[in-house]
């Protein structure tokens, strides 16, 4: 099991002392590298809390996947993680909103970093919207499934089987969860969250139009016997999902630190192990052995996605968001030990 998080705890021994030079350098003071190094700390451990579901669920993706779009997704993947969202992700929001460019928003980061931190907060509305959305689709999607045959929570997830049925009925509850929660928002606030929702929910319609034209193509091509290598509409859908899981990790971050180096440390050491954690997952099969554990991850990002919509009106503690996940992640994991313990012969 060390060999799948070598690297990662290579990374955070890195990131860690970086983060003690950069706060001895701020500060000139012991207490202040401390200080620096703590929150990197915190950081890291909030970032896995928050993303554990989404290790699960880019396992499940991955083991569809072939060996080549697998590696590319754990590599460049994982660039676009840390330098995409946790850096240049919050350079662009507040470029945007300020109407400045990215050097400028870059050196207000530093120079500033409260106010980079208000115009972040100001960016909250349509970033809940964007993410909430697109994130309550990809949970819903997993339920809304007429084929569909385990269920962990019975009485609920039958249910929404049968309800499957009905065309998009996950994009009209998402529609209809945008609809009253921005009837609570101020009107300019309210039409940037409308606006933002529906985006998200575009482009999760597109990345699933993306993958089954993709899907639909290699089919042919294989019919036809060629040689073809799948993955790359999995690759574009879990860099999209990957992104959006970051939404509420880079807004709660600022809760402890308002500097985005000290930020993007610790988010990066965070991110690092759930690659590891995926990694692990998919080389041993994990949610194959436990049977509702990928129940439990779509779960929570049900509640993660819905926590993020309403968050753009009432403030959730981040402390809230991640042990919801980690109690449904826990309880699923629960579950599927006990029915191997029951029901030796499925596995």
């Amino acid at each position: 099991m060390f060999k799948h998080f070598r690297i990662s705890i290579l990374f955070t021994l890195m990131c860690l002392a970086l983060g003690t030079w950069y706060g001895w350098s701020e500060s000139g003071s012991v207490a202040g590298a401390l200080r620096i190094l703590w929150i990197v700390s915190v950081l890291a451990v909030l970032e896995i809390s928050l993303s554990f579901d989404n290790a699960v669920v880019n396992a499940s993706v991955l083991e569809g996947m072939d060996e080549l779009w697998r590696k590319r997704f754990l590599t460049w993947g994982m660039v676009f993680a840390v330098y995409g969202m946790f850096i240049f992700f919050p350079l662009a929001i507040v470029a945007v909103a300020a109407g400045i460019g990215p050097v400028e928003a870059f050196r207000l980061s530093l120079s500033n970093p409260a106010q980079y931190e208000t115009i972040m907060h100001a960016a909250h509305p349509g970033i809940a919207g964007f993410g909430g959305a697109f994130l309550l689709l990809v949970g819903l999607k997993f339920f809304f499934d007429s084929d569909k045959e385990v269920h962990w929570i019975k009485v609920v997830e039958e249910q929404l089987t049968k309800f499957s049925v009905v065309p998009m009925v996950e994009t009209v509850v998402v529609l209809l969860t945008l609809w009253w929660v921005s009837s609570y928002l101020p009107e300019g606030v309210s039409w940037t969250y409308l606006v933002a929702g529906i985006l998200g929910i575009v482009t999760f319609l597109l990345v699933e139009a993306l993958g089954k034209f993709l899907e639909n193509r290699e089919t042919k091509l294989k019919a036809a016997g060629a040689i073809v290598r799948s993955g790359f509409g999995s690759f574009i859908y879990l860099n999209v999902l990957d992104a959006t899981f970051s939404f509420d990790g880079v807004i709660g971050a600022f809760a402890l630190s308002n500097n985005m180096i000290v930020i993007a440390l610790g988010l990066s050491i965070g991110a690092m192990f759930v690659r590891s954690l995926t990694l692990l997952m998919v080389k041993q099969g994990t949610l194959a052995e436990y049977r509702y554990l990928e129940h439990g991850a779509f779960w929570a990002i049900i509640a993660l996605g819905v926590i993020m919509l309403v968050s753009a009106h009432w403030e959730v503690p981040d402390t809230i968001t991640g042990l919801v996940g980690a109690v449904l992640i826990v309880a699923s994991l629960g579950w599927s030990i006990r029915h191997r313990k029951r029901h030796p012969e499925h596995y």
